[in-house]
């Protein structure tokens, strides 16, 4: 991807060299600065008045030590980050990733991807994204307990309502942010909405963990009927096996699609009779079981060692799901081979910029995770307003709700496309839709 406005090359020069081991927020900068060459060329004010320079440097970076004991009476340290990345349209709010892969460069990649996702929900929010290199995997209730009451003895200081509302990602379920707010809330002494993701018992909203991977199938459905296309009788194949993909599955199938393949970081299964969801449930939600046992149990299925493989199965419409980076050339290629005619991100940045070049220059439909996985983000907003006004909504009210916002989320993202001559390039549209509202918003405060 190439940069076509001298300007903004300059600027990712700048990036990478200020920071020049990060190489997953110089993938993010970059998509997003090629889309925003014609805004550039359009609105010259945004380069005299700095927004541009601004908008690539995250307004607060916290990074601090987390030790904890195991069961042993062991002492462990892990390294915990928030990015408070930008809070020009609202309070911060994003995730907390709790893996081994976790770093500096992933989560400010995730707090700037995040800004322009949460302005694309129309919602009053800004962007940020925190996290721990912890893994909670293989580790006891009470050492998970231990590590998250640690973690939030730290960052309950720069956290609040109104100032930092971070919610679950990858390694933070229910469980994790049940142990994150209590320790807060013993902290603070006070019950507020500083968390999203939260039991329904103690403020959470109905429909949040089924948020994303409805939203995903929400703008998707809407992408596919402008094309003409729909889920009915379509295959599909879905990575991971984690919150997004168990309910882009649920909901894909209630659109008429067929689910015949799902993955964990192992490898995959594939059903031809279409994955059975309830099964999916009881091994990754109930026993937290690797994927494989679903082929031990389903008579007819399979199991295939290696989880980039599940590129190869052919199929109309492909959902990844599973974290970045995930889907490589090579899978694109073979997924425009077997007739695939759709791609949308449940993911953050799953397709590698090579693979969404691929899918581009093939006519492949294509929806950016920014746009298409920002349905969990804006269910934690209205779990934000549930909160505020102490009052909660049914399931139906909240889904329909979330329906609405990713209808409108495409269809702004689809105009402004259009708006700048990129008609169909839903990446361009998300990055330049969800662009114009923050520096707009920058542009009436004022260098500061």
């Amino acid at each position: 991807m190439s940069i076509q406005n001298e300007y903004l090359n300059g600027l990712m020069e700048r990036v990478v060299k200020r920071d020049p081991a990060e190489p997953e927020f110089h993938q993010a900068v970059r998509e997003v600065l090629t889309s925003l060459a014609p805004v550039a060329n359009a609105r010259p004010e945004l380069i005299r008045e700095g927004i541009m320079d601004c908008l690539v440097e995250p307004e607060r970076t916290i990074k601090f030590r987390v030790p904890w004991e195991d069961d042993q009476g062991k002492v462990h340290v892990n390294r915990g980050y928030r990015i408070q990345f930008n809070s020009a349209i609202g309070p911060y709010k994003g995730g907390l990733r709790f893996h081994p892969s976790v770093n500096e460069s992933i989560i400010k990649f995730l707090g700037f991807e995040q800004t322009f996702k949460n302005s694309l929900t129309g919602l009053p929010i800004g962007g940020g994204k925190g996290g721990s290199d912890f893994d909670p995997k293989g580790k006891s209730e009470a050492e998970v307990m231990r590590f998250c009451q640690s973690f939030m003895n730290e960052l309950f200081k720069y956290i609040g309502p109104d100032t930092d509302v971070p919610a679950g990602d990858i390694g933070v379920g229910a469980r994790e942010i049940g142990y994150l707010f209590g320790q807060y809330k013993r902290l603070r002494n006070e019950f507020t909405g500083v968390l999203t993701g939260k039991g329904l018992t103690y403020g959470g909203s109905l429909a949040r963990k089924e948020a994303t991977g409805y939203g995903l199938c929400y703008f998707t459905d809407n992408m596919l009927k402008d094309a003409g296309k729909s889920f009915e009788g379509s295959t599909v194949v879905i990575s991971g096996s984690g919150n997004v993909a168990t309910y882009a599955c649920e909901k894909a199938a209630q659109l008429g699609g067929k689910v015949v393949a799902m993955s964990d970081s192992n490898g995959y299964v594939y059903d031809k009779d279409g994955i059975d969801l309830d099964l999916i449930k009881q091994i990754k939600e109930v026993e937290r079981a690797r994927i494989k046992e679903y082929a031990a149990r389903k008579s007819g299925a399979e199991y295939h060692e290696g989880c980039v493989n599940i590129w190869n199965v052919p199929c109309h419409i492909a959902l990844p799901c599973a974290t970045q980076n995930e889907l490589p050339l090579e899978g694109a290629k073979a997924l425009i081979r077997n007739g695939c005619f759709a791609v949308a991100e449940g993911a953050n940045m799953p397709s590698t910029p090579d693979a969404m070049d691929a899918f581009q220059e093939a006519g492949v439909l294509f929806a950016p995770a920014k746009a298409s996985n920002a349905g969990g983000v804006a269910v934690s907003a209205l779990e934000m307003s549930q909160n505020s006004m102490r009052f909660s909504w049914t399931f139906q009210e909240v889904d329909d709700r979330l329906k609405t916002i990713m209808t409108d989320l495409y269809h702004n993202a689809s105009n402004a496309a259009a708006q700048f001559g990129l008609a169909g390039n839903l990446v361009a549209g998300a990055n330049i839709a969800g662009f114009l509202k923050v520096a707009d918003s920058m542009l009436a405060y004022g260098l500061v």
